[in-house]
């Protein structure tokens, strides 16, 4: 077994690792301030859409312009219940002129949406933990293959939401495909239950599962600090 072979596997996880840090690190760097914040509106009784709004649009402006990684979206997800005026409420800024999400005006039920058991929300707010969720089709903001990268905000011990951005699956594919193909391997990236993210592989295409194919046997190489594997064959 050559060199090249060995060290693939651990070449194509640290590929994912750097990758990913840069836009888990911009989330990190913010989300104590922005809870610190928002902590202060709370107990003052005024966290209101404008004043959450207010907070967030800076970081998240600052997150948009990230040079490391493509980012579409980004911005904050309230607790269910947490402000004084919404039951719900996304403060989000996307697209190439970071405009501001308005949810009602695309649909009139999508402002109350209940986004509790929404897999980007539901498992940083239960765990406590980041959380990469994806791919999937995002119908509240882009509608397209999505991955979204969610930080828990926590202040006082309670939780406020998550901090977030996504990254369009068709972006991550154009940078990360040919970071992969230079190491001589077919290489496939996939989410914590087994669905392909991006592959070298034309056989394997965005959503599809490994469970069933021949990759199923093949060892699942984890990424440090994000929750993705990476599955290498010879060509």
């Amino acid at each position: 077994m050559s060199t090249q072979t060995t060290t693939a596997p651990a070449d194509a996880a640290r590929i994912v690792e750097d990758y990913f840090g840069a836009p888990i690190r911009m989330l990190d760097s913010w989300v104590g301030p922005c809870a610190q914040e928002l902590a202060q509106l709370l107990s003052e009784g005024s966290l209101t859409r404008p004043r959450l709004d207010a907070v967030v649009e800076p970081y998240a402006a600052r997150t948009l312009a990230l040079d490391d990684v493509p980012v579409y979206g980004a911005g904050f997800i309230a607790a269910i219940d947490l402000l004084t005026d919404a039951h719900s409420h996304l403060a989000w800024w996307q697209g190439e002129d970071g405009r501001k999400l308005v949810l009602a005006s695309q649909t009139v039920n999508k402002e109350y949406i209940d986004y509790s058991e929404l897999e980007w929300y539901r498992v940083p707010m239960s765990t406590g933990q980041p959380h990469v969720a994806g791919p999937y089709v995002d119908y509240l903001c882009s509608d397209e293959y999505t991955i979204t990268i969610a930080v828990p905000t926590v202040a006082d011990g309670r939780l406020l939401g998550v901090a977030g951005l996504d990254l369009l699956v068709s972006e991550v594919e154009r940078e990360l495909t040919p970071r992969f193909a230079a190491l001589g391997h077919q290489v496939t990236l996939t989410n914590g239950v087994g669905r392909v993210v991006v592959s070298t592989d034309p056989r394997c295409a965005t959503g599809d599962s490994v469970r069933g194919s021949r990759l199923a046997d093949l060892p699942r190489v984890s990424c440090a600090g994000v929750a993705l594997d990476v599955i290498v064959e010879s060509i």
